[in-house]
């Protein structure tokens, strides 16, 4: 079987790893993919981006399985093209993707459906929310209300602060993605607490959990600098306990799927639910991302036993819904845990075209997933976007990934990279 895996950072290179490993598959194709993707001889980029394109390709090349790994071409519609064709793919509809795409959407289904969240409230118009956030103060949290690339969410602690988020993001020069009704913002409490990144697969209606895992947003050690994409992760996260596990499933996942369907809008593919789990262990829901989370994906599937292609064809089975009631995932004990190398400059304006130099040889234990790289034409590795690579690494507990990867990590070459030396710090404090 051909599988193609939609997408060019490092969450779709560790998808097309994984699924390459498995006996049914022929060839992985990657689009667009990136420089490590284009390296791996089991793996093919393909360079579509177009999404009517792409569709056509499959169809013609009886693709037997579609894996859409970004946000982007979710909430266009990937997946109801590629299924009006007759194509097995995984991912959630344009419809269901909302949950990611429109905060609006999302806040307004978790208010309808009793998920616990942050109390909110949704702005179109500038001077009404400056006006909420005088009333309210500080701390605050201003999240655009579109998909945004990693500049839509400002945790505000000053007015000062909130109140120059609403500006940028209702104005025209943000570069956000606005939805059909204009620009809005959403401004929420803020919620104290310890961050996780709560992962499922859903086939519209059965839930079948993925390995917990808990990322680093801020771009500096010690939690500071700005937000990013994501400077790390491992995988499992400590802070979620078995109870605060099945809390999780118990009042935020199995609501949200059962309100999907309910809604008519079932939801299939990966569900992501960004928690905030206070001192008492309730966790409350931040976010829904439609896809899996990046870095995060890189040490879940490095501890994954269980041959992906298979749990997905059975997500994915004809009929009204999948068959994942059916499947048990098998996991390596052992902790993963990525650091990411990031760009000179990243987040607000990464350099590219830096040659990439010093990479370690994959192991079973430790494995480099691209992001930001491209093949030149002479066949150099060059840097080309503001992530680079995520060094992940496999240990018998947290501070022996830490060290594994970090020594890998000593012997890479970039002009100007960036990295956190910090990467698990949440974890060993458990």
């Amino acid at each position: 079987m051909n599988v193609l895996v939609v997408g060019g950072w490092g969450r779709e290179h560790a998808l097309a790893w994984k699924l390459a490993q498995s006996a049914r598959v022929q060839k992985v194709f990657v689009a667009p993919g990136n420089g490590g993707t284009a390296r791996d001889s089991r793996l093919e980029n393909l360079p579509i981006t177009d999404l009517n394109a792409l569709t056509e390709w499959a169809q013609a090349q009886r693709i037997g399985l579609t894996v859409v790994g970004p946000e982007a071409p979710l909430a266009l519609g990937l997946v109801d093209l590629l299924r009006s064709k007759g194509l097995r793919v995984f991912g959630p509809t344009q419809a269901a993707a909302q949950l990611e795409s429109s905060k609006a959407f999302s806040k307004a289904f978790m208010q309808r459906h009793g998920i616990p969240t942050a109390r909110h409230q949704t702005f179109s118009q500038a001077d009404a929310a400056h006006a909420h956030i005088d009333a309210h103060g500080a701390p605050l949290v201003v999240k655009a209300d579109g998909l945004a690339a990693g500049k839509g969410v400002v945790v505000a602690n000053t007015l000062a602060e909130a109140h120059a988020a609403v500006d940028f993001m209702l104005g025209d020069t943000a570069g956000l993605q606005h939805n059909a009704g204009g620009a809005r913002v959403v401004i929420e409490d803020f919620l104290e607490g310890e961050e996780a990144s709560f992962i499922v697969l859903c086939d519209g209606r059965n839930v079948l959990p993925l390995a917990t895992s808990q990322d680093h947003k801020r771009l500096l050690s010690g939690d500071l600098g700005p937000n990013t994409g994501g400077m790390g992760a491992y995988s499992p996260a400590p802070v979620v306990t078995p109870e605060v596990h099945a809390r999780a499933m118990r009042e935020i996942i199995l609501p949200t799927v059962r309100g999907m369907e309910k809604d008519g809008i079932p939801f299939t593919g990966f569900l992501y639910a960004g928690l905030m789990i206070d001192a008492s262990g309730h966790p409350k829901t931040l976010e829904f991302n439609c896809r899996l989370g990046d870095p995060e994906t890189q040490p879940i599937l490095m501890r994954l036993k269980s041959d992906l292609l298979e749990v997905l064809l059975a997500a994915t089975e004809p009929g009204p819904h999948g068959r994942l009631d059916q499947v048990e995932l098998q996991w390596d004990r052992r902790t993963a845990l990525g650091v990411v190398v990031a760009a000179q400059g990243y987040p607000q304006a990464p350099r590219r075209g830096d040659p990439v130099e010093g990479l370690p040889p994959d192991a079973d234990d430790a494995r480099v997933f691209h992001a930001g790289t491209l093949l030149d034409a002479d066949g150099r590795l060059l840097s080309s976007g503001g992530r680079i690579l995520c060094v992940t690494a496999l240990a018998d507990n947290v501070r022996q990934a830490q060290q594994r990867a970090y020594d890998l990590l000593a012997g890479i070459r970039i002009d100007g990279m960036q990295y956190r030396r910090d990467i698990g710090h949440r974890a060993t404090r458990h």
